[in-house]
């Protein structure tokens, strides 16, 4: 949403190379660490100047109508408004122009904001602050959908979440910083709001300084016609995200994590004073903890996920959320009543670190849900639209998490403690988290391949750069066990469509996962006829629409190991598809030492080989992997030569 609320989220270029290092390693490369550091230092001085805001009308100032009770919701609320107001806008300037333009365009804005709120701090003029909260809402509304257009163009898939748990992580670093420099500074007795003002004006500059560095990044619908009617342009954003199923549910799903975020981080102030009989510093520990929390999940995105977009990390993150929301209930509830305790009182009782482990916990899995879902609304939005998409986002955000304000409000002002309140919104957590990944399975898919390659087995891919990240596909595959598919899904950064024989769909677990997939049951011809032409049928629709298509081409699991002769189905599949147009290419592919797995055929009973029938017979944690191979043009393939391909990556 701005600077202080919403870490960024990427899309999708070809890679990059110098990403060997990891993520940290683009903090040494110009096409992100100028971006990285516009983006920290507008975030800290959004936080600095609100923070120091606050403190002022609530501890320094005396205000008759502006009470120190309101003083945080009407500066919070002036800040998000312009979200609301001027988010559909804002998405179309950065689908028209240079993103570098508009960044730089926007610092300079910051800087005569903070040069306002400045005299504002110097003069003690209360209304000329609440302008300039509105105002840096308003510049941060603009700065949004830009910072979320720029990652597409410079990072390559492989660099996706480590860029983006990068963002974040700086992002809720900043914020935390902002917050404790600002209370800090204003508390400076006589000269406090004076060296507010000069930090504020220090930080805008700096800010437009780095933007100088930002490499260009050309508009990707410069002809675009601005409609500057915000409303009939929000409703127009709306739709055009409603348009993409994936996309829409994923916002959704951002959008509940920030209602989710925002009660927590709207009660810390309450929390530490009337559940746990802290002080100030306890409750800016609070923030410490969380903060720390969402950074370590954005930053483990990329070591779980391989330096892939996972988005099966999402329902792993969700159901941490709701675990340690839950517990902290029972944590917090028992709480004997003490006087007010600074921090060194509160971290002598034993009690409290359960508190702290919880919030830390909860915050951690945070990160693991947003990242990826962030990384998966933009590789799936059009280029020529994907700020307007990320402007729909950023207003249904905002409106999340007023929501959050007002329900959190009903529910206190009904009776509720601050512990019930976290304990209702982790099962709610849980009750939205199963209906989004209902709605959008693919989610819940991803998590199941990344629990079976990482949890089951220690799964290598070598040559996945050779899986392409758009356009439609074959990839055929040799056949050894019954989660071959599983395997396959978790290698590759899209979803694939499988063409399976027809039989593993009566299977009671794996049936209704391939079902979940939009797998393809196929029946041999002489079997079913009608069954087998409408397997191919659908196997066009897959490749006519872009999609990636997997076939094994074996027609069944291998009994003995041994990788058995190709039938021609792949051929058919090819026909149809130079029939409508298309010239797709073929991705050959091995899975390797799966063979003697509890999954593959190697158990005798009443006469044949079958499965899953000794659990840990070759123990926990087997190593297994999957050689891909270079694609192979539609022209040059027969099933002889794909067999002797296919071989030769066994090897």
């Amino acid at each position: 949403m701005s600077h202080s609320t919403n870490p960024t989220a990427v899309g999708h270029v070809p890679a990059a190379p110098g990403h060997e290092g990891g993520q940290f390693a683009l903090l040494g490369q110009r096409r992100f660490a100028p971006f990285f550091w516009t983006q920290f230092l507008g975030a800290a001085n959004d936080n600095l100047f609100k923070f120091a805001f606050t403190v002022l009308v609530t501890y320094q100032l005396q205000v008759a109508w502006l009470p120190p009770t309101l003083a945080g919701l009407v500066i919070g609320a002036l800040f998000i408004l312009p979200f609301l107001l001027f988010s559909a806008t804002s998405g179309q300037l950065a689908d028209k122009y240079d993103k570098k333009t508009l960044i730089v365009f926007v610092k300079r804005l910051e800087m005569l904001i903070m040069a306002l709120a400045a005299w504002a701090f110097f003069s003690a003029n209360i209304p000329l602050l609440l302008l300039s909260t509105f105002l840096m809402g308003l510049h941060s509304t603009l700065f949004g959908p830009v910072k979320f257009a720029y990652l597409p163009h410079h990072l390559g898939e492989r660099e996706l979440t480590g860029g983006n748990g990068m963002v974040e992580m700086g992002t809720f670093v900043a914020i935390l910083l902002g917050n404790l420099a600002g209370g800090l500074i204003i508390a400076v007795p006589e000269i406090g709001a004076h060296h507010v003002g000069f930090s504020c004006v220090a930080l805008a500059v700096l800010g437009r300084v780095t933007a100088h560095y930002v490499p260009a990044t050309p508009a990707t619908d410069p002809g675009l016609k601005i409609n500057w009617n915000p409303f009939t342009e929000t409703w127009r954003n709306l739709k055009l995200a409603h348009g993409n199923t994936v996309v829409f549910r994923s916002v959704l799903g951002i959008s509940w994590m920030w209602f989710f975020g925002a009660v927590f981080l709207s009660q810390f102030p309450s929390f530490a004073k009337e559940v746990l009989h802290g002080n100030e510093q306890v409750a800016s520990l609070l923030l410490i903890v969380f903060s720390v929390g969402i950074g370590t999940g954005s930053l483990l995105c990329e070591v779980l996920s391989r330096r892939h977009v996972e988005i099966g990390l999402v329902p792993l993150g969700a159901f941490g959320m709701s675990v340690f929301s839950i517990d902290l209930y029972f944590a917090s509830r028992g709480l004997p009543p003490v006087a007010s305790q600074g921090v060194a009182q509160f971290m002598a009782v034993p009690g409290h670190w359960r508190v702290l482990a919880d919030l830390t916990l909860l915050s951690l899995f945070a990160g693991l849900y947003s990242v990826p879902m962030y990384a998966l609304i933009q590789m799936r939005s059009q280029p020529t639209h994907r700020a307007r998409i990320i402007a729909a986002n950023n207003i249904l955000n905002a409106l999340f998490m007023i929501a959050s304000a007002v329900i959190a409000g009903a529910l206190l002002k009904a009776g509720f403690t601050i512990p019930q309140m976290f304990l209702l919104v982790g099962l709610a957590n849980a009750v939205v988290a199963f209906y989004i990944f209902m709605l959008v399975p693919e989610y819940l898919l991803r998590f199941v391949a990344w629990v079976a390659s990482r949890c089951v087995y220690r799964f290598r891919v070598t040559g996945d750069a050779h899986i392409p990240t758009d356009g439609a596909a074959v990839i055929v595959c040799n056949h050894v066990s019954f989660v071959d598919a599983v395997l396959l899904m978790a290698a590759s950064p899209r979803p694939i469509r499988f063409l399976m024989d027809h039989r593993i769909f009566r299977m009671p677990v794996l049936g209704g996962l391939f079902r979940l997939a939009k797998a393809i049951p196929i029946a041999p011809q002489k079997d079913d006829p009608a069954a087998y032409e409408a397997a191919f049928d659908a196997a066009a629709d897959v490749l006519r629409e872009g999609e990636l298509l997997a076939i094994f081409p074996e027609g069944g699991i291998t009994a003995d190991g041994t990788l058995q002769p190709f039938k021609g189905g792949v051929m058919k599949i090819l026909e149809r598809a130079e029939a409508d147009g298309l010239r797709v290419p073929v991705i050959p592919m091995a899975l390797t030492n799966l063979w003697g797995s509890f999954f593959s055929r190697v158990e005798v009973r009443n006469g044949e080989k079958t499965a899953m029938v000794r659990p840990f017979r070759r123990g926990l944690f087997n190593r297994v992997g999957l050689n891909v191979g270079e694609p192979l043009p539609a022209g040059a393939v027969t099933p002889e030569g794909l067999h002797d391909r296919v071989a030769q990556l066994l090897r």
